[in-house]
Order: C-alpha cells, then sequence, then structure tokens
C-alpha cells in the first residue's frame, strides 16, 4: 500500500455564475489535464437569498455531465426535453448532457434561508460525446451510509466502497464519489484506485492529508469584543486537496472533527476544446456547436 503525497493545496475562490449567483470555485477554465476527467468543481453556498435566488437560467451542455449535490434549501431544475423536479438536502442529480441539453437550476434556500450544494463537471470521452441526454435524479434516503466503528461515517454517492455501491451507474469517467465526515482526532484511511485522479474537497472542520499541511480556513472579517478582526474560518474552510499516484489516502482530523468529499475518476486523456458549458475535442466541433445554438439545431432529436 502507497499513501499518496499531496501535490496542491488552495482555497476555492470566489466567483458569480448565472443570474449572480455568489459561490465559490475550487477548479475549472484552467488546466483540464490537471484532474481529468474533471473540468470543475463549485461550492454555492450562501445564507443571503439575494446572492443566489436568480438561480441560473437557460444555458447549453455538451459533451460533458453535470454532478449535482445539495445539502441544504433545494434546487428547482427543468430542461428542453420536457423534464423537470426539484433537488433537496442530501438528493444528487447526474446528468449526461452527451449531444446537447438546454436547462435551468432554480435554488431556494431552507426555512433559514441557507443554501448550501456543490456542482462538479466530468468530461465525457469522444465515443459519449453525442450520446442521447439522461438524468439520474437520485433521492438522499437512497444513498448508502456505512458508519465505521470509530465513528467515521461515509455517503456513498457513486462507486463501490466499504462493501456498498452507490445508487448512481453509468457514467463514462467511472468515479467514485463519497461524503465523508470523521470524528475529532480520528487518524482514517480510504482506499483508492491506483490509476484514478483524485481529489478531496473539505467544507466542514480541519484536518490534515498524508504530508499535507492543516487546511487554513477562509479569512473573514468578524466583529470580535467590538472590534472587526480577521480571523481564519475553520467551519467551513473550502479547501482542495489534489493528490498524487498511490492507493491510499489518509487523513488526520483537526479538534472538531472533519467532513471533505472524496472524488476520483479513470482518466480520459482526449484532446478539450472548451467554450464554456460546451465541452468537445476539436475546436471544429466546438464551432459547430455554437453555429447549431444560433440556427436552432443544437438539441438533436430522440431516436
Amino acid at each position: 500500500m502507497s499513501i499518496r503525497p499531496t501535490l496542491e493545496t488552495r482555497l476555492a475562490q470566489p466567483t458569480m455564475e448565472g443570474a449572480g449567483v455568489h459561490l465559490h470555485r475550487a477548479f475549472g477554465f484552467h488546466h483540464p489535464s490537471e484532474l481529468d476527467p474533471f473540468l470543475l468543481f463549485d461550492d454555492f453556498r450562501n445564507d443571503d437569498p439575494a446572492k443566489f435566488e436568480q438561480g441560473f437560467p437557460w444555458h447549453p451542455h455538451r459533451g460533458i455531465e453535470t454532478i449535482t449535490y445539495v445539502l441544504s434549501g433545494t434546487v428547482d431544475h427543468g430542461d428542453s426535453l420536457g423534464n423537470s423536479g426539484t433537488l433537496g438536502a442530501g438528493d444528487v442529480q447526474w446528468m449526461t448532457a452527451g449531444s446537447g441539453i438546454l436547462h435551468q437550476e432554480m435554488p431556494k434556500g431552507n426555512a433559514q434561508g441557507q443554501m448550501h450544494g456543490f456542482q462538479l463537471w466530468a468530461n465525457l470521452p469522444s465515443a459519449h460525446k453525442m450520446t442521447a441526454p439522461r438524468y439520474q435524479d437520485v433521492k438522499s434516503g437512497d444513498i448508502p451510509e456505512i458508519t465505521d466503528d470509530d465513528g467515521t461515517t461515509v455517503r456513498v454517492i457513486v462507486g463501490d466502497f466499504w462493501g456498498r455501491r452507490g445508487p448512481v451507474d453509468g457514467i463514462a469517467a467511472d468515479p467514485q464519489y463519497l461524503d465523508i465526515s470523521v470524528p475529532p482526532g480520528v487518524k482514517k484511511t480510504f482506499r483508492v484506485d491506483t490509476y484514478r485522479r483524485a481529489f478531496a474537497y473539505v467544507f466542514e472542520g480541519a484536518g490534515a492529508f498524508a504530508d499535507a499541511s492543516q487546511p487554513s480556513g477562509v479569512l473573514l472579517e468578524k466583529e470580535v469584543m467590538g472590534e472587526e478582526v480577521n480571523i481564519r474560518d475553520m467551519s467551513g474552510n473550502r479547501t482542495l486537496i489534489r493528490f498524487g499516484t498511490g492507493d491510499e489516502v489518509t487523513v488526520q482530523a483537526g479538534e472538531q472533527g472533519i467532513r471533505f468529499l472524496l472524488i476520483s475518476g479513470a482518466p480520459i486523456q482526449e484532446p478539450v476544446a472548451w467554450h464554456g458549458p460546451i465541452v468537445m475535442n476539436t475546436t471544429e466541433e466546438l464551432q459547430q456547436a455554437m453555429r447549431e445554438l444560433r440556427n436552432g439545431t443544437f438539441i438533436k432529436p430522440a431516436h
């Protein structure tokens, strides 16, 4: 067994998408080979509805799969094929855009106005980029949750882990997507296939991964004893950890425990031509997609 070294630790960066949704981006729109087959990862977390309620109005996707995981609040969604529904707390939607789809996602806060979720983009290999679009909507109660003897809890969203299999299947990248909570002070090791690219995303608590330094948290301004001070908020530090090769990931949880996503997938290793939510292999294919958007032939008829 070999522990995966930490190649990089970085904080997700604030950005804005859709019609004014404030979110934090851990990676995206830069080196597509870095975490191949994954292209982008966003953390949309806010307790001010004005910063997310305008949502993500109608927009296209082609050549990728989008994975939406909701922790708090809800997301109403609809598409050009007539599908619609609502994702609640703990629910997952895996959308294979394939040959093309137009859809919208409209987040709503919970009773306290809070919204929290993640969206991950996975690339499709060239052989699957023009397949028919499809959805997999999974309710929270259908996601296996395992608790180990030391109190570690794992939700198996995709893939096989500890003898359980996640409910989402048929994904081109053959990923593993786990939501892991490790209690305070516990050191834990998790198996990851040697041939997969892997990353962790910490969103509660803190901890250290193998040779990584402890996640430093988000720098926030808070009032302490009547004065504005800058502090490191360890309650939701939005830290990305990118791993090297190996077959194990080890984490030492901090004083408040740690909760993170552990995601891995088999690299596709194909050229990437990328324009927003459309990801193809060549510039010519990308230009064709843009022409089809303009002339109204982007959505392909069902066969």
